[in-house]
């Protein structure tokens, strides 16, 4: 069976949700584009707000953190960079991330939001260079949903919705993790070509339910008991840029 390109994702603001893609053009050396493109700090890093570079995953409001985050619906306009958030469906905050009024009225939101986590104002911020990955390296992460069902079905006894590991690309028509054969080679996507650099360990972001916003499931625990080891992700490099389209193949180069 050929494996195929069976979604795109971008997660435009660090540790909200994500956007679908029909299709997307990739550039060697980057990311997808507007993919963790901005990000909230909190604490002493919010007091450092101007420094421009990719800053440590800790610096962040995220799920691992605050899982309080997965209950909120956030939507991004690309061409406006409009940012609404809901939750239960009710828009509770909208701003414009390219405007400071735009983002001072979604950091209000969020201050309160997540008041008692951490003191201080929370900032928002944009990687005007790159993308705020938890790699400094640009990079797509990428899932074997074949993979996740043999989690499911052998593991966890129970659905594991693929949102919860935030992954760029996702696979479908491989075998259960024949992905782990593909670190250090080449892969063509659609027009792209990608190197797998490394297989990423489950973190605890990856408990959070997306739609209850509440830690269910102990991943990480229960994949280590289980396999050995707690890696599901992988994370390429792009080498080749070019555009990609959901049904796209995905094949090995070499």
């Amino acid at each position: 069976m050929e494996t195929t390109l069976a979604a795109i994702r971008r997660y435009p603001v660090k540790g909200m949700s994500g956007q679908d893609l029909p299709a997307t053009d990739l550039t060697a050396g980057q990311a997808i584009p507007l993919d963790r493109r901005y990000g909230l700090l909190h604490g002493p890093a919010a007091l450092d707000a101007e420094t421009e570079g990719w800053r440590l995953p800790s610096d962040f409001f995220t799920l691992d953190r605050s899982e309080r985050l997965a209950a909120l619906q956030t939507e991004f306009d690309e061409e406006t960079r409009a940012l609404v958030v809901r939750r239960g469906g009710r828009q509770v905050s909208r701003g414009r991330l390219d405007q400071p009024m735009g983002r001072t009225l979604l950091e209000q939101f969020f201050a309160a939001y997540l008041a008692g986590i951490v003191p201080g104002m929370p900032r928002l911020v944009e990687a005007t260079h790159g993308a705020f990955g938890d790699c400094e390296e640009p990079s797509v992460t990428l899932l074997n949903l074949a993979s996740l069902r043999d989690v499911e079905e052998r593991i966890a006894k129970q659905p594991v919705d693929p949102r919860r590991l935030r992954a760029n690309l996702l696979l479908d028509g491989l075998d259960p993790w024949a992905e782990r054969g593909w670190i250090g080679r080449k892969l063509s996507v659609g027009g792209a070509v990608l190197e797998v650099v490394e297989a990423l360990d489950c973190t605890p972001g990856n408990d959070v339910n997306p739609d209850s916003g509440v830690a269910d499931l102990s991943l990480p625990t229960i994949m280590d008991r289980g396999y050995g080891h707690s890696q599901i992700l992988l994370r390429a490099r792009v080498t080749g840029g070019g555009r990609i389209a959901v049904g796209d193949p995905v094949t090995p180069l070499d």
